[in-house]
């Protein structure tokens, strides 16, 4: 039985609760703001199972619930612009799924920990100024392609586009259903490449089915809390929490 076939087998109650739990939260952050499930929840996932179920199952919930949700953005943000980054994002996924087969567990979660700490970095300095040009089409071309190669290599597409969001979208209901369209778009392609690569097993839907229920919870609630409270306070907590997340996972990594 491979790897992941083992670990699926010797799963408990704890292992369960603590996947329900990161994936509660993670679906909490994607619903308030556009952006963070797989931030949270792949390095969390990395600790628990190997890379390549922690890449198929962020990506699996992702697109089951954007689906699920379409309502909620499609059609907010237009998507003609955003087809040179899901072209070029789609050229990433691919280089990106064939570095992820030749990491370790030990350096998928030292990578994937560096990319959430840089993340929540940029998240903290970057102020985007409320007067001035916005970034054009270069921006958009960059950050399409730096988010295929996170998206293939650890089902984290956010990083780029979430910067560039920022920068490009003063209004929070614009800049969330731009990253939802997004991630919509880059769950498609890293399922895609993960399934030519031979990652998706016969244990990745059980997988999925016993922890689809969080992510419908988290998502119903993260969605009151952006009506309720908008985004006057959650930037600050998510990306505390993210950088707290991304620490623990290089330092584990490291020991």
């Amino acid at each position: 039985m491979s790897l992941a076939g083992d670990w699926l087998v010797q799963l408990d109650l704890a292992q369960l609760a603590l996947v329900w739990a990161v994936v509660v939260f993670a679906a909490v952050m994607r619903a308030f703001t556009g952006f963070g499930f797989a931030l949270a929840a792949v390095p969390v996932f990395s600790m628990i199972m190997p890379p390549t179920q922690a890449v198929v199952l962020s990506a699996s919930l992702t697109l089951a619930v954007s689906l699920l949700t379409l309502k909620t953005y499609w059609g907010q943000y237009p998507l003609r612009p955003m087809l040179p980054m899901l072209s070029l994002s789609l050229l990433g996924t691919l280089v990106g799924a064939s570095l992820l087969a030749g990491l370790s567990p030990a350096q998928f979660q030292l990578w994937i920990g560096l990319a959430v700490v840089s993340a929540s970095l940029a998240l903290t300095l970057y102020r985007p100024a409320q007067e001035g040009p916005r970034p054009g089409a270069r921006w958009r071309a960059a950050a399409g392609a730096a988010s295929g190669v996170l998206n293939g290599a650890f089902a984290i597409p956010g990083p780029p586009v979430v910067v560039y969001a920022v920068a490009a979208e003063s209004d929070p209901g614009r800049a969330r259903a731009l990253l939802m369209t997004f991630f919509l778009f880059s769950a498609v392609m890293a399922l895609a490449s993960y399934s030519l690569a031979g990652l998706v097993t016969v244990q990745s839907p059980l997988l999925f089915l016993l922890a689809f229920p969080a992510m419908l919870l988290g998502d119903r609630l993260g969605y009151y809390l952006f009506h309720r409270y908008g985004s006057r306070l959650y930037r600050q907590v998510a990306v505390a929490v993210l950088m707290a997340v991304g620490v623990t996972t290089t330092l584990q990594a490291l020991m």
